[in-house]
């Protein structure tokens, strides 16, 4: 992996950038729609554009710019900590573990559990489950190793999938329907204080990761390379593990799984930007969040009828990470 020189100018430079393109599309995606609405009109409080804008159509920006980011860092931190460019949340099961609990919560009605809709509750503890069994299956005592990490996850990964199928031979035909629907990936509209407990979770846990930004630079490199800069290589692996998969699980749980951003993003900018982090992961949130609020925008205003983001995405993703790694000829990681 090969770092380009990142001075504070360079830095500001492009996070600066980035935040413009961030907010550019926060402020003009509401706008995209079957029904026409008027910014003026909108910020004027006049109706009906206010409501149109601000009740329906931010708060879905909001939540595809919180899960985009979030999907972006956390593949990022992936990939340094496991030194593989196609390590992604999905990759390790997490996705899957937390499909595995809402798929579980469709087939047996769990409506709500202590006030929360059934299905996130679900959704996140089975992506915590699949956290603690790749964990427990990675420990060579009071050591991780990131192979083992990475082996487990595929493995469980593959597990978690099969019961998911099972599960849904099992199901009726109205729970099928709900269950294809949720594994496909969406974005829907969420009422302002469960997007504020969404960002609650998201926005510390990426400051935290970009705080150690120097110390995923290392673990980009090696292990033993970190180990001997004073880093301790278990604690960042684990910290970073269990990190990277809250943002992943907070995410799903809500949007069902959206593939593609984890690994996008990050091999963009990487191409772009260099490989490190202290730039990386800051800007990979920042475009993450941007490209997902693009692509919901398209896929719920270009079609004849609203595709899931997830499908666009893929569609989208696929060619250009093709066409990115034909035009990079040598290993990102060399």
């Amino acid at each position: 992996m090969t770092l380009q020189p990142v001075t504070p100018a360079r830095t500001a430079r492009v996070l600066l950038l980035a935040t413009l393109v961030l907010l550019a599309v926060l402020l003009l995606a509401p706008l995209a729609g079957p029904a026409q609405v008027s910014l003026a009109r909108a910020w004027a409080g006049e109706w009906p554009d206010a409501q149109v804008y601000f009740a329906v159509r931010w708060p879905r920006a909001l939540l595809a710019g919180l899960a985009g980011g979030a999907l972006a860092t956390a593949g990022v931190l992936f990939q340094a900590l496991l030194r593989d460019a196609l390590a992604t949340p999905f990759t390790l099961g997490v996705s899957s573990g937390a499909s595995l609990g809402a798929v579980l919560a469709i087939v047996l009605g769990w409506q709500s559990v202590a006030g929360l809709p059934g299905l996130w509750v679900a959704a996140f503890a089975g992506a915590a489950v699949v956290l603690a069994l790749v964990i427990s299956i990675s420990a060579e005592g009071r050591r991780l190793s990131s192979f083992t990490l990475l082996l487990s996850g595929v493995t469980i990964n593959a597990i978690v999938m099969s019961l998911i199928m099972l599960l849904h031979n099992m199901a009726t035909a109205g729970q099928s329907f709900a269950i294809v629907h949720w594994l496909m990936g969406g974005i829907e509209p969420l009422p302002y204080p469960a997007l504020a407990a969404m960002a609650a979770v998201i926005l510390p846990a990426t400051i935290a990761l970009c705080w150690f930004a120097r110390h995923w630079n290392l673990m980009a490199v090696g292990e033993e390379w970190a180990a001997t800069r004073g880093a301790s290589p278990n604690r960042l692996l684990l910290g970073g593990y269990l990190a990277g998969s809250l943002l992943t699980a907070t995410v799903t749980a809500v949007t069902g799984p959206i593939g593609f951003v984890g690994l996008l993003v990050p091999h963009a900018l990487r191409l772009r930007l260099g490989g490190d982090h202290r730039l990386l992961m800051p800007a990979s949130f920042l475009i993450g969040a941007a490209f997902l609020i693009a692509c919901d925008t398209a896929a719920r205003s270009l079609f004849a009828v609203e595709i899931p983001v997830s499908v666009l995405t893929a569609l989208i993703g696929g060619p250009f990470f093709i066409a990115l790694l034909k035009g990079k000829r040598k290993s990102l990681w060399q």
